[in-house]
């Protein structure tokens, strides 16, 4: 029978200085929840960036929406020829895009249950009149959202949902 030990599963501990500052904007709940969760921790993984990629049905559409919406190419990948992947860029945002192959076959929902929140310090309404004006279709003008800030809500050609605000 092999050697079997048993491993502490929590992270070591850290000092204070070692545990990572909330990202700017970023606002704690002002009181904590009265239903018994306890929804704060600490933070063990050290990041710098998060930068999602999605694979989606028609890169070069998906890539006229973003492009329309004002995000910018960083990267490009071409295989044979082909556009295959990008990343983008919008001020401190990035994201990829990377063509489905079909390999899982053509009917692949995408989108579902995936929103990206993208912050600015720009005016979203002047934003959101930028994007209507390269025909990017709104999902609501903009508005309050239910956690305070101004904002608006697009879905890409895949069903990817965006939520762009400006904090309060």
């Amino acid at each position: 029978m092999p050697d079997r030990r048993e491993v502490d599963a929590r992270p070591p501990a850290l000092e204070a200085s070692e545990i990572a500052m909330p990202a700017p904007g970023f606002r704690r709940p002002s009181a904590p929840p009265t239903d018994g969760r306890d929804t704060v921790t600490t933070t063990t993984l050290q990041a710098r960036a998060l930068t999602p990629t999605f694979t989606v049905n028609d890169i070069k559409k998906s890539l006229e929406f973003y492009k329309n919406l004002g995000f910018a190419v960083a990267e490009e990948w071409k295989q044979e020829g082909q556009l295959r992947g990008v990343m983008l860029e919008a001020g401190g945002a990035s994201m990829g895009l990377s063509q489905d192959d079909f390999s899982k076959g053509r009917d692949r929902m995408k989108g579902v249950g995936v929103r990206l929140h993208l912050e600015t310090v720009q005016d979203v309404e002047a934003l959101a009149r930028q994007a209507k004006a390269a025909g990017v279709k709104l999902d609501g003008e903009p508005g309050p959202l239910p956690w305070g800030p101004i904002g608006f809500s697009v879905t890409d050609p895949d069903g990817f949902k965006l939520t762009i605000s400006k904090p309060e």
